[in-house]
């Protein structure tokens, strides 16, 4: 089945998101409207504050959005659901340095109540799938910064989630590692036909991993534009960012961000 065929998996509808009230109300993001579908790669682009993160915390049950809905399925999202799972940037501070790799990976499966019989087994599976299956004894401080990154992602597979939400997962890693871990979550995500929303600042990035980038404008962030990224399924760092229809998306979306900054920068200039 084409991904675009496929069914809806999350979607929200006119999502807004304001905080504090009456005259000191600011409202981040305004009407969002998105649907990602079942095994697809979605990525969220805009400028520094476009209010990425707040739309993750909505999209993910983590902080209910002042109007619209979120739902899963079809079914109202009123809070988190163990059917997400959520990647963060800070690997350093998401993983737990006094457990091993396979204890920290086994987290959330001790926190549901998974038998030890099941839990093992599993996480021994999870690491194999992210490369890393001799390392479950050892610590997180022993491996290096994309290695865990590869442990948070593999605590967020751990429990077979249908919808993977990464923010801005390979900020912090060397260009090399994060060539690496991209390719690995699209292994990944084909492998498992789960549905991913990627949020990320780099918008080579955002076109070389996405099925669909989605580019949100700012003060308050609203979707400027969707755009598909007809690449196909096989993709690798030379030739698909090469390829001229990934150069001009690239373009298009510059373009868009570059827009949106310089409107900011004016009506500030005239506030």
């Amino acid at each position: 089945m084409h991904k675009l065929s496929s069914p809806v998996r999350l979607s929200l509808a006119e999502v807004t998101k304001s905080y504090g009230r009456g005259t000191e109300s600011k409202t981040v993001l305004d009407r969002i409207t998105l649907d990602v579908r079942t095994g697809e790669l979605v990525c969220v682009v805009g400028p520094s504050g476009a209010g990425k993160t707040t739309l993750l915390r909505c999209l993910t049950g983590l902080m209910p959005p002042t109007s619209g809905t979120v739902a899963l399925d079809g079914a109202p999202l009123t809070g988190t659901s163990d059917r997400i799972s959520l990647v963060f940037q800070e690997y350093s501070r998401s993983l737990f340095p006094w457990l091993t790799i396979e204890k920290n990976v086994s987290l959330p499966l001790r926190a549901r109540g998974v038998a030890k019989a099941r839990t093992r087994p599993l996480v021994a599976e999870t690491l194999k799938s992210v490369g890393l299956h001799d390392v479950g004894g050892l610590h997180p401080w022993q491996l290096s910064g994309g290695m865990q990154q590869r442990v948070a992602i593999a605590r967020a597979l751990v429990t077979e989630p249908e919808v993977l939400v990464m923010d801005e997962p390979f900020a912090s890693i060397d260009a090399q590692t994060r060539m690496d871990l991209e390719d690995l979550t699209l292994r990944i995500q084909r492998e498992r036909n789960v549905s991913v929303i990627l949020v990320t600042h780099d918008i080579d990035e955002a076109v070389y991993l996405a099925d669909r980038v989605v580019v949100l404008s700012k003060n308050p962030a609203t979707v400027q534009a969707t755009l598909d990224v007809p690449l196909g399924v096989d993709r690798d760092q030379i030739h698909t960012r090469q390829d001229q229809r990934f150069v001009d998306i690239r373009t298009n979306i510059l373009e868009l961000i570059r827009e949106t900054q310089l409107r900011d920068q004016a009506e500030k200039s005239t506030s």
